[in-house]
């Protein structure tokens, strides 16, 4: 076992071995995130400016969309600038108070998206099965504590793993992957990680939690739209692309969750560096584009903002 590295004066720095195998397509790499990460940028862009701009966009189920985009461009910035950084630097290192951040902004990104999934499956059950109290339910007030939920109880839990995995003595401080993530880091304590692990496992199971509970609730809405045309007009046109959505993030945690605890270092490391990041790569470009083009009114605005663009552009 390695000496302990004192980590409690944060002078401590992590490498990052996840692009020493790959360091000869760099370049490529680089290229293609500089493409990809303003597109990003603009498609989450896009749905907030048409929604905030809008007042017919000022309801429950289009702020929960906006919040979702929001999300997706504070969990992406939490990575790619970073990312981008290190596919041209010749080493690959982070400090252990930037490690701290970046899990801290990625995961809590993450655990936001679940937590906004389910706030709209809320939404979208009072909209169908109680459409008569909707608005009465669903008010200013009500749709702002869904939103501060969405936020605050990631934060918290992050915040809970950020402090314990703080307190660890090191012994190693090589992670490899291509950013900080909490399991990498308690992996290299030099002494027990028990509590960090139960806390690990109970904020997976917590969230694990929110998943089927949607998934539970949307049963219940197939079964009250399927005796309606309309209604299943509404489902199809709402609810599709949320499940989409939901489907989206919870493949992409399972990988994340599965490739961190059992991943086996015999998988090429391209092949595991993308179960690494598919959650980063694949939410934050899909969710925009799932709203974007389903959902008729906000897919017209959106076209038409675009359209207005070129006008001015070609004028």
């Amino acid at each position: 076992m390695q000496p302990p590295l004192e980590n409690e004066s944060f002078d401590l720095v992590f490498t990052l071995s996840g692009l020493n195998e790959t360091m000869g397509k760099r370049f490529v790499f680089f290229s293609l995130t500089a493409m990809y990460y303003p597109l990003i940028v603009l498609c989450n862009v896009t749905i907030i400016y048409t929604v905030i701009s809008h007042k017919k966009f000022h309801e429950p189920m289009y702020v929960f969309i906006c919040n979702l985009c929001v999300n997706g461009l504070f969990g992406s910035g939490g990575f790619y600038p970073k990312f981008m950084y290190d596919l041209l630097s010749q080493y690959h290192v982070i400090s252990f108070a930037g490690c701290l951040i970046q899990i801290f902004v990625i995961y809590s990104s993450v655990l936001c998206d679940v937590s906004t999934l389910t706030v709209m499956a809320y939404d979208r059950y009072v909209a169908i099965c109680r459409p008569l109290e909707y608005h009465s339910v669903m008010t200013d007030q009500r749709v702002l504590e869904c939103i501060l939920f969405c936020w605050l109880s990631p934060f918290f839990c992050v915040s809970v793993l950020i402090v314990l995995t703080s307190r660890l003595t090191l012994c190693g401080s090589s992670i490899e992957k291509l950013y900080c993530e909490n399991w990498s880091v308690v992996k290299l304590s030099c002494f027990s990680t028990t509590v960090n692990n139960v806390i690990g496992y109970v904020i997976i199971c917590i969230y694990f939690g929110h998943g089927i509970l949607i998934f539970f609730s949307y049963i219940y809405l197939i079964e009250k739209c399927r005796k309606s045309i309309e209604g299943r007009h509404k489902f199809i046109q709402t609810c599709v692309p949320h499940l989409l959505a939901l489907l989206n993030v919870t493949v992409a945690l399972l990988f994340d969750v599965l490739y961190s605890r059992y991943g086996s270092k015999s998988l090429p490391q391209d092949l595991r560096n993308f179960m690494a990041l598919e959650f980063l790569l694949i939410p934050p470009i899909l969710n925009p584009l799932i709203y974007g083009l389903n959902l008729t009114r906000l897919r017209k605005e959106v076209v038409r903002l675009l359209f207005k663009k070129e006008v001015e552009i070609s004028d």
